[in-house]
């Protein structure tokens, strides 16, 4: 077997810096080592597995080097004074007893956070009064709530690290602010410092809107209604970013003051960052996480979320396996909806049989048809783009139009190329100013959607944000870009003062993650493409509350399907540790 290896720079500069650290410039099996191992970060990977390469032929820059097998490999990097043995000796690589190299860094990341969570997975707490929380839970879950999310609830309060997993419209959001109410109707609740926060500001936003709306709904005290926190921020926020570095205020030496933490959308945490987070937790202090497992992981390194939840239900004799509750009941799709029914399938991956509903679903909630040529995009989208934006376009005010423009989305499994991102954005610019209803002469323009793509605390807007450019009726008409704030209201800027952002007509599978629209076209290429997995789809597909047009080729959307994404990493043993171990 030969591997393609696409060296980018970087790997290549690094491992030549280390090679000539330890003088062995001349061998080029360290060096590519080393350079792979590197590159693994890049595709999302915590290390490099030496035996899914022992034996096999790597070609670089048009060479080919044949690599020995494992027994081989292994020795010559335990020679190599670089590399420690499972983190024995501060070195630049680390080499575990599985045969997997890391880079120290991603190693330490995952030993710290495997180690936090699985005590705290094991901590009871000691000072929950059980007959407030019987009698609590009994008028906040009623005899005809899900079991699953009144479960959820109790393992929440009575340990220090609960994983409250499910798909979209299961209830994780309804649960949490449940348990919220259960914390404050304890005797010391009132005290407690409750923290909230979710990686980017969009998911931040809605967040609190959901915990807004449905406290109203509790069946509790006034009192303990108005005593539900509301403050949700980015989880960088929280720990308090330090500008131009990648550390934060918060660490185990000046730890986060919350005695509860709350996490949504915990599938996008990449590792540094949920290792940054629970080193920077009291030591006493509750973690809860909240999210989707077979949604995308994070773009960054590592599929957290994934590996704690396979590690809890694979083996009970960890401590995790009493902290995850995965919640079931959908409370969004009627049962038999076609767009629950197909995203069951595409993640147990099923491709026949998720080809089949994609093609027969006869309530219209789903419909398909074949990738368009590139020369025919235009022309194929323009019913679909005028019917799904004209009605915002022309609202007659920023509040509208902003209300309208969430009703439905494009959304790209690629950023470039025809069928990505940045050219479905031209292609609609296109058919919208042939119907009248822009006028894209200049960057800023009425209309124009606006997808803020960096966290800029200085403006109060976040990767993810969304806005609209839109004649500010109480400034004689100026352009401004309109956002909506956290609690519903609404806010505008001089559109030269948004952070970097682009065009947001059409976006990415990925960017999509924490949001939802009535309706959704989703667009594959017509051509394979190594991001194109059966967790891409599934995102992609549970976006949409009410209709999905899915345009794909068969065979693309069932290569889709049938392939999975893999990271490697070792966080899944560790925290599958138990006693006898």
């Amino acid at each position: 077997m030969t591997i393609e290896f696409q060296e980018r720079a970087i790997d290549r500069h690094f491992s030549s810096f280390l090679c000539k650290q330890t003088a062995c410039e001349g061998s080029d099996i360290f060096r590519i080592l080393v350079s792979l191992a590197s590159s693994a970060i890049g595709r999302g990977n915590l290390c490099l597995n030496l035996a899914d390469i022992a034996g096999q032929t790597v070609t670089v820059n048009g060479n080919e080097l044949l690599l020995p097998q494992l027994d081989l490999l292994l020795e010559l990097l335990g020679k190599s004074p670089v590399v420690s043995m499972n983190g024995q000796h501060h070195r630049p690589l680390v080499l575990d007893g599985s045969g997997r190299l890391y880079l120290y860094r991603y190693w330490r990341y995952e030993h710290d956070l495997a180690e936090i969570i699985l005590h705290k997975a094991g901590a009871v707490a000691r000072n929950i009064d059980l007959a407030t929380l019987q009698s609590s839970l009994a008028r906040l879950f009623p005899e005809s709530a899900d079991e699953r999310q009144k479960t959820a609830a109790t393992v929440a309060l009575q340990r220090q690290f609960c994983v409250i997993s499910g798909g979209p419209g299961t209830g994780k959001t309804s649960t949490v602010v449940r348990i919220l109410a259960l914390l404050l109707e304890q005797e010391w609740g009132r005290n407690q410092r409750i923290g909230m926060a979710a990686p980017t500001g969009k998911a931040a936003a809605r967040l609190k809107a959901s915990v807004n709306s449905i406290r109203q709904s509790l069946d509790c005290s006034d009192e303990v209604k108005a005593a539900i926190p509301d403050d949700v921020v980015t989880i960088q926020r929280l720990l308090g970013s330090i500008s131009a570095s990648n550390r934060f205020r918060h660490s185990a030496r000046n730890p986060l003051p919350f005695d509860t933490v709350i996490i949504d959308e915990a599938s996008m945490v990449a590792l540094p960052l949920m290792s940054a987070l629970v080193g920077a937790l009291k030591p006493n202090a509750r973690l809860i996480l909240l999210g989707d497992r077979d949604q995308l992981a994070s773009v960054e390194a590592g599929a957290v979320l994934g590996d704690i939840c396979n590690a809890g239900e694979e083996n009970h004799t960890s401590p995790l396996s009493s902290s995850l509750v995965v919640l079931e009941k959908n409370y969004r799709f009627q049962s038999g909806s076609g767009i629950a029914e197909i995203s069951r399938a595409v993640n147990a991956g099923l491709e026949r049989e998720a080809l089949v509903l994609l093609k027969g679903n006869e309530a219209g909630t789903i419909v398909w048809q074949p990738s368009p040529a590139r020369e025919e995009l235009r022309g194929a989208l323009a019913e679909q783009v005028i019917q799904g934006y004209q009605s915002y376009l022309e609202a007659a005010s920023p509040e509208e139009a902003l209300e309208q423009f969430d009703r439905f989305r494009i959304l790209c499994a690629l950023r470039d190329g025809p069928y990505g991102v940045i050219g479905l954005n031209t292609v609609v610019e296109n058919i919208l100013a042939r119907k009248g209803l822009i006028s894209p002469s200049s960057l800023f323009y009425v209309g124009r959607p606006v997808l803020v793509t960096i966290n800029d605390y200085s403006m109060r807007l976040f990767n993810g944000d969304t806005g609209i450019l839109f004649p500010d009726p109480d400034n004689g008409g100026a352009l401004r870009a309109f956002f909506l704030t956290p609690d519903g209201g609404l806010r505008s800027i001089p559109p030269e003062r948004i952070p970097s952002h682009e065009t947001a007509y059409a976006m990415t599978i990925h960017k999509s993650q924490g949001s939802e629209f009535d309706r959704v076209l989703m667009l594959l290429p017509p051509a394979g493409n190594e991001l194109l997995t059966r967790e891409l789809l599934y995102t992609g597909m549970t976006r949409a509350k009410k209709n999905i047009e899915i345009w794909a080729n068969e065979e693309v959307f069932c290569s889709a399907v049938r392939k999975k994404t893999e990271r490697i990493s070792g966080l899944r043993d560790l925290l599958g540790w138990n006693e006898q171990q």
